[in-house]
């Protein structure tokens, strides 16, 4: 359990993706669930 906290701090402590990047990432995932269905 500790781990797992360590590393999620760790990920907060870099600098988070942009709006821009987010939102292509959904549409990645998105695109994906529709070809596999």
């Amino acid at each position: 359990m500790s781990k797992s906290q360590e590393a999620k701090k760790t990920t907060k402590k870099e600098p988070a993706k942009t709006p821009k990047e987010k939102k292509a990432d959904k549409k990645i995932k998105k695109a994906e669930k529709l070809r596999q269905q």
